[in-house]
């Protein structure tokens, strides 16, 4: 669907702009009249917009910038350009950099797309406004709630990310390999539903490929590997009632380790991985499925596009594939959290004026419609409670000139149903909680990659396979490796 073609309101200016034969949308833009005096339309501003899209999304951001030049911005006197600065951890070096006047740098731009790391850090230079006075309570209450609380990290009554664009995980599973298994073990994907059912099925897993090959002996198959184990770590001791770091009534992180949190989540990845059960091997768990090295993976919405069509053994042997998507795990009884990411949008501090232009912006690019074509494009979800509506979105899907292919579809689909039904969770930002996050998702992943290799090194030269494993991933095993877990997160949070 274009926007091009539609007629949209002027905001009040300093004096007020009727346009004729256009009624106003109900989620058009709407300011007060003391704001949109910041601005004259005879003199306008340019605010600069730095984000890491690229390919489709970029496109189709490039396309909004310029609707937005061509309408709003036009109405109001307000110039959007939009700057790619390559990736995620590119884009937060060049916005640091900025910000802090490092030699070579650029001035800092008006917006940037940002992770609450970037922006805990931009905010503690005391360089990110606060928005919040741009934006009414009753505006605020149509976005998704988890949204906007992320973007109050330094205060209840403050906005420092704007959300524009998110995304959760889904479970993706090879249908074709999963029937076939599931018919000869009388299994069914209700198991899926919890990650000590994904553990249970996973060995039933390994069990079934290991006796196609009697010949062949502890040569199964991995069931599962997922994209990112930091999502894993960190929601799942979320849903355990154990969330690893808080902040205190000063914004201090305070640090919580709970053992028999930290233990199920240790049983239900290290213990299967250790087993062979599960496995990380190309750079993205859709990689593993295509090479046949796993048949069920979690990612992100907006990678669930790239989960293959088809699995290729090797030159000589492929089949095509037929796809399921699921819901992301919980634990058993226990509370359904499920991982809110994606980058938002933050302002640096100027003047009003800019900020007021930056807000108009951020509104306009959320609106209900146009939010959900950017999302389909890109796997994103909408942000806005009304436009978290698979029946909204399969209708301007359909009207697309570029419309999402079936699986991102239908990731969309659960995912919409994980924002109406779970609890968002995204970790809170301080000093350290970037290295924290990876410290949390690396150190169990390569730690059960060691000793995976060990044991299977162990097995191989003809060791008893049991007792091996049992030795990996006994009590004994997770004391020593619980230690080391505690002793490092506490040098982390401090």
């Amino acid at each position: 669907m274009k926007y091009a073609s539609r007629c949209f309101p002027a905001l009040l200016l300093s004096l007020t702009l009727t346009l004729s034969g256009c009624g106003a949308p109900s989620d058009s833009v709407q300011d007060s009249p003391n704001q949109a005096e910041l601005i004259d339309r005879n003199e306008p501003v340019t605010i600069s917009v730095w984000h890491y899209y690229n390919g489709v999304q970029q496109v189709n951001f490039d396309k909004a910038v310029q609707e937005f030049n061509n309408t709003i911005g036009l109405q109001q006197g307000i110039i959007v350009e939009a700057y790619s600065k390559g990736s995620i951890s590119e884009l937060s070096d060049s916005v640091i950099a900025s910000v802090k006047g490092s030699a070579g740098a650029d001035d800092p731009p008006d917006i940037f797309t940002a992770y609450a790391e970037t922006a805990y850090t931009i905010d503690q230079l005391g360089s990110l406004a606060d928005i919040r006075q741009y934006f009414t309570d009753e505006e605020l209450a149509e976005y998704v709630d988890a949204y906007i609380e992320e973007g109050r990290f330094s205060g209840d009554d403050t906005l420092k990310i704007f959300p524009t664009a998110k995304s959760t995980e889904v479970m993706i599973l090879n249908l074709t390999d999963w029937q076939a298994f599931a018919d000869a073990e009388n299994v069914t994907t209700d198991a899926l539903q919890t990650w000590e059912g994904v553990t249970e099925i996973a060995e039933k897993y390994y069990t079934y490929t290991d006796a196609l090959t009697p010949d062949v002996p502890n040569d199964g198959r991995a069931f599962f590997g997922r994209d990112s184990v930091a999502n894993y770590m960190i929601v799942g001791a979320k849903q355990l009632g154990a969330e690893f770091v808080s902040l205190d009534e000063t914004g201090k992180p305070v640090l919580q380790i709970d053992e028999t949190a930290v233990r199920r989540l240790w049983d239900n990845y290290y213990v299967p991985y250790v087993k062979g059960y599960y496995t990380i091997q190309g750079r993205y768990r859709s990689d593993d499925v295509k090479l046949g090295k796993s048949i069920a993976i979690i990612c992100s919405t907006t990678g669930a596009a790239y989960y293959p069509s088809e699995v290729t053994i090797n030159d000589d042997y492929t089949y095509p594939i037929e796809s399921m998507v699921l819901a992301v795990p919980n634990f058993e009884n226990a509370e359904p959290y499920a991982v809110q990411q994606g980058a938002g949008m933050s302002v640096i501090r100027s003047d009003a004026q800019k900020e007021y232009a930056s807000a108009v912006f951020l509104k306009w690019f959320t609106e209900e419609e146009r939010n959900i074509e950017f999302s389909i494009n890109s796997g994103y979800l909408p942000v806005k409670k009304s436009a978290n509506d698979f029946g909204k979105i399969s209708e301007i899907n359909q009207n697309s000139e570029n419309a999402a292919n079936e699986i991102t579809l239908r990731s969309l689909e659960f995912a919409i149903e994980e924002v109406n039904n779970y609890a968002f969770y995204t970790m809170k930002p301080f000093e350290t909680a970037s290295e924290t996050r990876d410290y949390l998702g690396n150190y169990i992943q390569t730690s059960a990659e060691s000793a995976y290799a060990e044991a299977l090194k162990k097995i191989q030269d003809g060791g008893n396979r049991e007792e091996i494993l049992t030795s990996y991933t006994d009590d004994a095993a997770f004391q020593t490796w619980f230690a080391v877990f505690c002793s490092s997160l506490e040098e982390l949070v401090k």
